[in-house]
């Protein structure tokens, strides 16, 4: 397999063949994100893709998913992104499940007659960066979409049959706007009702604005505690129809894992606790991108 760089993939997909179809992420303007800004974003030849299955066809065939990097796979046009799919239908027929990067300017350039025909051809995981429902904060990490656009794309991958993973962002909107944040949140997800929501903590990244916000002291990242509640205000006011509901990523303080809205008094009992000190937070030097 040819890999570009180092390859970002969710954790959910660490068991997936990872197929490198794009170089970095074609809106590479968030401010506290720096997993692409040494990348310039471009697809990659049909030539290197098809030979990639081809060796992914003889060397993994003990593998069901398959995972599209890098940053926002979804952005590639109708036909090629289609031929893709083909050829691992083809090559890998026993993949179950192909998932893919998304953000909202991709998922708006598909006509959901589109998504329909990607979804028969094996694409049924999406996940998309809501970050935040909060519309100044979004405007103000530059993700380039407010929270009505995000609810309208993240419906739209729903009605196409596929299963939608949000990613939301806490501390993202620093001390000041922390409750607000978390509120709104609650909000978008509720309407747009996601299969799962992964909640990750900001961890600031040298070299990106947000950071660099940070030591000039225009940015404050709620601490420990701070963060705790900002979950817990968004559990709260979340309500999915089943969804799943993770804080379990390395960069959390408090591993979380719920149905919503089953575990959702547990759940907040669990935050409760720790924000009293009766159960322990992940130390500092075990938290990760």
């Amino acid at each position: 397999m040819h890999y570009d760089g180092n390859i970002i993939r969710p954790p959910s997909e660490a068991q997936s063949i990872l197929l490198q179809v794009t170089v970095g992420c074609s809106h590479n303007k968030c401010t506290f994100c720096g997993a692409y800004k040494r990348k310039r974003f471009a697809i990659k030849s049909d030539e290197q893709i098809m030979a990639d299955i081809a060796y992914a066809a003889k060397h993994y065939q003990d593998h069901r998913r398959l995972f599209l990097c890098d940053g926002d796979a979804l952005i590639i046009p109708q036909k090629r992104l289609l031929n893709i799919l083909v050829e691992i239908e083809k090559q890998l027929p026993w993949i179950n499940r192909v998932g893919i990067y998304a953000n909202a300017k991709s998922i708006k350039m598909k006509t959901s007659e589109e998504l329909d025909i990607l979804k028969q051809h094996g694409l049924g995981m999406v996940y998309m960066g809501l970050e935040t429902g909060d519309d100044e904060t979004l405007s103000n990490v530059k993700k380039g979409v407010d929270s009505k656009q995000m609810i309208d794309m993240g419906r739209k991958i729903k009605a196409a049959g596929m299963k939608l993973w949000l990613t939301v962002l806490l501390g993202i909107a620093g001390t000041e706007r922390s409750t607000i944040h978390a509120k709104e949140t609650a909000g978008v997800l509720s309407a747009i009702d996601p299969d799962y929501v992964g909640a990750l903590s900001v961890m600031l990244v040298p070299g990106t604005p947000l950071y660099d916000d940070y030591e000039a002291g225009k940015f404050n990242l709620p601490d420990p505690e701070g963060m705790l509640r900002e979950l817990r205000e968004m559990i709260a006011g979340t309500n999915l129809s089943r969804g799943l509901f993770y804080a379990n990523h390395a960069s959390n303080y408090l591993p979380i894992k719920a149905r919503l809205p089953k575990d959702r008094e547990k759940t907040l009992d669990l935050i409760d606790a720790a924000l009293s000190g009766r159960v322990s937070l992940r130390p500092e030097w075990l938290r990760g991108l």
